[in-house]
């Protein structure tokens, strides 16, 4: 049975780590916390073998996927870029899979041998010890330094509140080898919630008398909607905090957490569900035409789209996306910058409702995880996004439009480098 996994981690080394593992067995890949240094990493498990390594291989942390999310085509896709582009394969495939907010990371500090000698020469040294720091930076130090002395490590936000410590010092402390800085990763929830008040039975006429007018209010406000309603609607009929619990705690209601839905664009953005109905021109129609019969047969095409601002590219864009998900085939739609975003994401939502996500780096890092699985999921087929939205886990892509494919934003400057454009040509491959 394979026992030991190749795992790609985020950081700029060109190469894979080999851990073992206890229990869960890691799938390919799916994602997994590691030791690393003195961190715990998320990685992405490239290799499941029993290739014994050189060196005695540390267990695995825990395994945070019991499915790959990303597929087998997406991580040759992912070596392509690592490849072509001379990037560590851990940061493309950080990239790719912007779920980050599913992992909760802590900074930890704890005191090195170097700083207890510190601390045991001031405490012998007592008041000489303050021309060698400063008054105010001794003070802290020491108070830092003292409140470590037993050995556990403590969170660095928790120093900062106890000891008046500032980051700058707490780093600066870290560069003289006074403490030693650590960070812990462990799984969370990165669900947007929003409690709900949930009826639990169904209430007799003999146990509604029983209950206040308020309280009787409720079971019939939440009869009407089903059974249940959001916390703030609940609140809004006049309910305080101690007759909800009373009411939890005779098991007729129960307060329950649930994940928030997602909306697109606000309601003022889209303009109707009719801005997206266009009777195509001629010339638009044999564009349509062309991408169709591509689309049809099912094999790689690239084809340029050339037209001047105002000519209806977008409309050509949008007849093809239903061309593809009436196919039951998704598809990406790039656009070059954020504040277009909104715009074509407005006009896409207008033809297609929820079928549609959005990807860009404006959205919070929980956004960003709830929109990534609502497309991994098949809860959406079509996503609309900037450069990073060329890696969306669409299921069964067919089409991929790059709007404005000539404007310099799809190149990313920073590592891992790509150029979207190219990227989009090869995934379409």
């Amino acid at each position: 049975m394979p026992s030991f996994c190749d795992v790609a981690l985020p950081v700029p080394l060109d190469r894979v780590f080999t851990y073992t593992w206890e229990e869960v067995t890691p799938v390919v890949g799916g994602r997994v916390l590691v030791p690393f240094r003195r961190e715990k990493m998320a990685g992405i498990v490239l290799r499941v073998h029993e290739d014994a390594p050189a060196f005695e291989a540390r267990p695995i942390a825990a395994v945070m996927d019991e499915e790959p999310v990303l597929s087998t085509q997406m991580l040759e896709l992912a070596q392509w870029i690592a490849n072509y582009y001379i990037a560590p394969i851990g940061e493309v495939l950080r990239t790719m899979l912007p779920l980050m907010a599913e992992v909760k990371q802590v900074v930890t500090l704890r005191i090195t041998d170097a700083g207890r000698k510190v601390l045991c020469e001031g405490a012998s040294r007592g008041a000489s010890r303050r021309s060698q720091i400063g008054a105010a930076d001794q003070d802290r130090e020491y108070a830092v330094l003292n409140y470590l002395e037993n050995g556990e490590p403590a969170r660095r936000a928790t120093l900062r509140t106890n000891t008046g410590a500032s980051l700058t010092l707490l780093q600066g402390m870290v560069r003289k080898k006074w403490l030693l800085r650590e960070t812990e990763a462990s799984q969370r929830d990165a669900r947007r919630l929003v409690k709900f008040i949930t009826l639990r039975a169904d209430i007799d006429s003999d146990a509604m008398t029983r209950l206040k007018p308020l309280q009787q209010k409720l079971v019939t406000e939440l009869t009407y909607a089903g059974g249940a309603l959001p916390l703030d609607q609940v609140k809004a009929l006049g309910l305080s905090a101690a007759m909800l619990k009373t009411l939890a705690r005779n098991a007729i209601i129960e307060i329950e957490s649930r994940a928030a839905s997602f909306h697109l664009v606000s309601a003022h953005l889209l303009g109707g569900r009719e801005s997206h109905l266009h009777t195509l021109n001629d010339a638009q129609d044999r564009a349509l035409g062309e991408i169709s019969g591509a689309l049809h047969a099912q094999k790689f095409q690239p084809l340029l789209l050339h037209g001047v601002t105002g000519s209806g590219k977008t409309a050509v864009y949008l007849a093809a996306m239903r061309r593809a998900l009436d196919a039951g085939r998704g598809a990406i739609l790039l656009v070059p910058e954020i504040g277009l975003t909104p715009a074509m994401a407005a006009q896409v939502h207008a033809a297609f409702g929820d079928a549609v996500a959005l990807l860009h780096s404006q959205l919070t890092p929980e956004e960003r995880a709830e929109q990534w699985w609502r497309l991994h999921r098949g809860d959406a087929r079509a996503v609309v996004g900037t450069r990073s939205a060329v890696f969306a886990p669409v299921a069964n892509l067919g089409l991929l439009i790059v709007d404005e494919e000539h404007d310099g934003s799809y190149k990313q400057e920073e590592t891992p480098r790509y150029h979207a454009r190219d990227v989009a040509v090869m995934r379409a491959k």
